[in-house]
């Protein structure tokens, strides 16, 4: 096993959105909570939360959008000042990176004394971080959220170490559950379950988790001997002085390096970038590449040249004068299946159109809806950035209490509120045996009054009775009304909110 010693920095999309932890603050996601302050979490406020519920709870929350460009330059700061002890940072994701622990631990006086420099080092750049230290990557980073600071894992010791944990930290939601409901609450519990039972019963995904479970290395070693260089490289004559020619060339780069481990039934678990400056001078950073589109490895050239300027300006000081990406960790591609004919093609003007959009905006800034299981219109679809597979390993159902076509024409990100009310006057109730109270005589949204021409419903859903932090009770109306608009309206907890509208 390799020893690791892993920097986490904690919240930090809130941190890298210049929300400090003292603030009540939260950052936002497709109008969910992506992350928030301890100040948040102390008043109520959880990841995943919907952005009212969060507000219901903490009305003075400070709320940003996330920015996930900003996250990875700022992020630049804390790799900088771990590399400036050891040179071979690997960073992981904005707000984690890892680095090699046995021979910095031997430069330095051991892994404790390692691991307290390097959490001083981060300290004294303006960042709250924890380090920890184990075997493997999955060990060392609840190492380093253990408190206090972090801590030293003995060598041996991971699967001592996260016996107690609870499945949560897999970040497996569904397996998570279905481990829950069959009696295994902890990683131990299920690190004791045999290796080939978990395979067959829970598939690849879950016999990954078994072995990050059992403090084992996530896939088990398969060295590829001599493997040629695949290393792609771009100079620039003249050098370039514009950050975005540099970044369509790390793109170009990463098409060509992609292509050529595909012909070789490789896969690349970690990439070096390098950008060479006319003034001598090399800037390399480690990237944890599993799952990294084209796009998104030129956006991590991207954050590593802001980070360089110490900011987002588009000018290059000095010119660059090439670049170069290298896989640093190559193991055999286990394939992925696609469809009978093939993913759907494009044409080269619209492909080109979005990688401008793309280099604008950012890695996410041009999504496609992809069609997912679930009961309503909004939690069916998926937006992917272009250039990513659409995610795998989706849930299929069945899903009782789903909405039936013709699918709505708009969906909104943020459902407002309604009001429904019967002929009285009195809001319309839908009793726990999914009894209406009385026929909807009146709808009103955004202040406007229409009268009900036609209704149907409900459809009830209980959703994740077992959890009850999680659970959720609604049930769904399609209401038309006298203005010639149709509603797919939600009723939870006595609110009315509107999901969908009918064209």
């Amino acid at each position: 096993m390799t020893r690791v010693l892993v920097v986490w920095c904690p919240d930090w999309p809130v941190t890298a959105a210049g929300i400090d932890a003292a603030t009540a603050g939260a950052v936002v996601e497709r109008g969910r909570i992506a992350a928030c302050s301890a100040a948040a979490r102390a008043e109520g406020v959880r990841r995943g939360q919907r952005l009212r519920d969060a507000q219901r709870r903490c009305p003075g929350l400070a709320v940003r959008e996330r920015d996930t460009g900003a996250e990875g330059r700022r992020f630049e700061e804390v790799v900088a000042a771990v590399a400036e002890l050891t040179p071979r940072v690997e960073a992981v994701r904005p707000g984690l990176c890892a680095i090699p622990a046995r021979g910095p631990a031997r430069f330095y006086g051991g892994e404790e004394a390692l691991r307290v420099l390097v959490q001083d080092t981060v300290v004294e750049a303006g960042h709250d971080c924890g380090t920890g230290v184990a075997d493997g990557l999955f060990a060392a980073e609840l190492a380093a959220r253990s408190g206090q600071g972090g801590a030293v894992v003995p060598e041996g010791g991971a699967a001592a170490f996260l016996a107690p944990y609870p499945l949560s930290v897999l970040d497996r939601p569904e397996l998570a559950d279905l481990l829950r409901r069959l009696g295994i609450r902890t990683l131990g519990d299920f690190a004791a379950l045999p290796s080939g039972h978990v395979a067959g019963r829970f598939g690849t995904d879950g016999a990954l988790a078994h072995r990050l479970a059992r403090g084992e290395q996530p896939r088990p070693l398969a060295p590829v001997p001599g493997a040629a260089d695949l290393s792609v490289r771009g100079d620039f004559d003249p050098p370039a002085e514009q950050a975005e020619r540099v970044v369509f060339a790390a793109k170009r780069l990463a098409g060509e390096l992609h292509d050529g481990l595909a012909a070789d039934g490789l896969a690349c678990v970690r990439l070096e970038a390098a950008v060479g400056f006319a003034d001598g001078r090399v800037l390399r950073r480690l990237w944890r590449h599993e799952g990294l589109s084209a796009l998104a490895v030129a956006e991590r050239v991207r954050w590593q040249l802001a980070a360089w300027q110490g900011g987002e300006a588009d000018d290059v000081w000095g010119g660059v004068t090439w670049v170069e990406l290298a896989p640093d960790q190559i193991v055999p591609d286990e394939g992925r299946q696609e469809a009978l004919w093939g993913r759907t093609a494009v044409t080269d003007r619209i492909d080109r159109a979005a990688d401008r959009i793309q280099a604008l905006l950012g890695h996410r800034g041009v999504t496609r809806p992809v069609l997912v299981g679930g009961r309503g219109p909004g939690e069916r679809v998926v937006r992917v950035p272009v250039g990513d597979l659409a995610p795998s390993g989706l849930p299929e159902g069945p899903w009782p209490g789903r909405v039936t076509g013709p699918a709505p024409a708009v969906v909104p990100a943020l459902p407002p509120a309604a009001e429904l009310v019967d002929a009285s006057g009195e809001a319309v109730a839908v009793s726990a045996r999914c009894e209406v109270s009385a026929p909807p005589a009146t709808l009103v949204v955004r202040g406007r009054p229409a009268a009900v021409t036609g209704w149907t419903g409900p459809w009830p859903a209980d959703e994740r009775w077992w959890d009850p932090g999680a659970s959720r009770r609604r049930a769904r109306f399609q209401v038309a009304t006298d203005d010639g608009a149709a509603y797919l309206l939600a009723v939870e907890g006595g609110r009315w909110r509107v999901e969908a509208v009918y064209d």
